[in-house]
């Protein structure tokens, strides 16, 4: 309901004004003030819509009363009613943002119009907030469906530098040219957290959370320039490690990866994150990756491009036996060479992950395997080794035994018939049956695009046929093609067209003519 105040210091004239006011729109809820000191402390409490303000009163006049309810109450609008037409009350009237005013005494009709018309514009702007409100709840929504593909991609695939551009622009994450990932590790159970999480993250604006798959929860974090590296990564453990405190949970674990220059990097960082998830019994429930370096470097331990090729090879063929001596190989070269059994350990859970990453790119979804305990021996990294292989490959074999061969064909579909709706990587897995990463991938390897990409395309071609329509706005259109902000809809636009939807439609006009 529309809430109004009368403000007069004669009765008769409020209990007049209230009953006309009643019997004409029979919707408001009306309270009376006796004098301008009053309106101002009513309007605190009771916050009226709008308020019928008298100019000639004792103490506080309807003037200065409307300058006091204004600044605390920048929305609400005024009628000032007065038996005084004159210049000077008016131009001080309109100086205060008053809408309009009714003279004493006024007819029924033309209280009925004045009053109306205000009472229209605050139905209309009502209208117009509640729509505002829904369209960036959507667009939030949005940014979250985004936010996660593009990490999601940006870790096991490639992206379209728009979606990143305008991701960053978007959700105010400052520039920055470091970055650095981390993974939470959440036992079962504690999926309802996500959202807690990414709400910490979002409050810091400073990273990218993806999308939970297994038991991993990988955070994109971009560095702040007021902060060393180890002191903000580790106030952001914290306040992540926090929500399972509240929770009652004592086996979360945050790996952190090192810092890396830019987004093509940051593959690395989330193994390096990975990798320093090998022991989850730390004290403080998180761990750098620095902090588990031995006498040997890691790094330049890693498989180099054409091994982690072979390997990959093998593991997307299906040759496990092959895949299995392939990896028991560099395990005995460790052992021959008495090599730090720590150091093996983390070497081997290095191959173990690429393998992992192979499969879940195929889309085989499995956990990222992780050792139980720190190995105190090289017959029993073996034993656990292979039994880490061998729970791969069921997975694997699960796999295909669902594996349909018209899948890429059914997501283009999905995405022409659906592409004015929000289509995530996880809509799609869930149309098709499989896992997001494995889509992604498989899109990218068929189509030569990515699925974002593919979306935006279908999108614009449908935002120029509607371009035709010169009775659709711009803004119009921007809804219909399943956008929800229209700058966002104009950048996007002329990213992939290098014109502005009004310079294309321009151009139309133009060419009919």
């Amino acid at each position: 309901m529309i809430k109004l105040l009368i403000v007069d210091d004669e009765q008769i004239e409020r209990e007049g004004m209230q009953t006309i006011l009643e019997r004409n729109f029979p919707d408001l809820l009306i309270k009376q003030a006796k004098n301008g000191k009053m309106a101002v402390e009513m309007a605190d409490d009771y916050t009226p819509d709008l308020i019928l303000m008298d100019i000639k009163m004792p103490g506080l006049n309807g003037l200065e009363a409307v300058e006091q309810i204004s600044a605390r109450h920048p929305k609400t609008k005024f009628i000032m009613v007065t038996a005084y037409d004159t210049f000077g009350y008016v131009k001080a009237a309109i100086k205060l943002g008053v809408k309009d005013y009714i003279l004493k005494p006024s007819k029924i009709s033309e209280i009925r119009m004045t009053v109306g018309k205000v009472l229209e514009q605050i139905q209309t702007e009502r209208a117009e907030q509640t729509k505002n409100k829904l369209q960036e709840e959507t667009l939030e929504k949005t940014l979250t469906l985004v936010e996660t593909d593009v990490v999601t991609q940006l870790l096991f695939d490639h992206v379209h530098e728009v979606h990143v551009d305008m991701l960053m622009e978007m959700l105010d994450i400052p520039s920055t040219n470091e970055m650095f990932a981390m993974i939470v590790l959440l036992p079962s159970g504690s999926e309802s957290n996500y959202s807690l999480i990414k709400e910490k993250v979002r409050q810091n604006k400073s990273g990218w959370v993806g999308a939970l798959y297994g038991n991993q929860l990988p955070i994109i974090v971009f560095r702040q320039p007021d902060k060393t590296f180890r002191s903000q990564a580790s106030t952001l453990a914290r306040d992540v490690l926090t929500i399972a405190k509240t929770g009652h949970h004592t086996d979360w674990f945050i790996g952190i990866g090192e810092v890396c220059s830019s987004l093509d990097q940051v593959r690395q960082s989330y193994q390096d994150a990975l990798m320093a998830t090998l022991d989850t019994k730390a004290v403080t429930n998180y761990r750098f990756y620095a902090d588990i370096h031995t006498n040997v470097d890691v790094r330049k331990s890693h498989l180099d491009k054409n091994q982690q090729k072979e390997l990959a090879d093998l593991i997307r063929l299906g040759q496990w036996e092959d895949v299995q001596m392939y990896v028991m190989n560099i395990l005995q070269c460790f052992e021959k060479e008495a090599a730090n059994l720590l150091h093996t350990q983390q070497r081997m859970l290095e191959i173990l992950w690429i393998t992992s990453r192979v499969l879940n790119e195929i889309g085989v979804e499995t956990a990222t395997p992780l050792y139980s305990v720190q190995t105190t021996q090289y017959r029993q990294l073996r034993s656990e080794t292979k039994q880490l292989l061998e729970k791969m490959k069921r997975s694997y074999d699960d796999h295909y035994n669902h594996l349909e061969a018209d899948t890429i064909q059914q997501i283009k579909q999905y995405i022409i018939d659906h592409s004015h709706q929000d289509i995530s990587l996880d809509t799609l897995a869930q149309k098709v049956g499989l896992s997001p990463i494995y889509i992604s991938k498989m899109f990218k390897e068929k189509q030569g695009i990515n699925y974002i990409d593919f979306l935006t395309e279908c999108r614009m071609e449908k935002a120029k046929r509607l371009m035709n329509d010169l009775e659709k706005s711009i803004k119009e259109i921007t809804f219909e093609v399943g956008y929800h902000d229209p700058n966002y809809f104009s950048k996007v636009f002329k990213k992939m067209t290098n014109v502005s939807p009004k310079e294309y439609r321009k151009t139309l006009l133009r060419n009919k003519a």
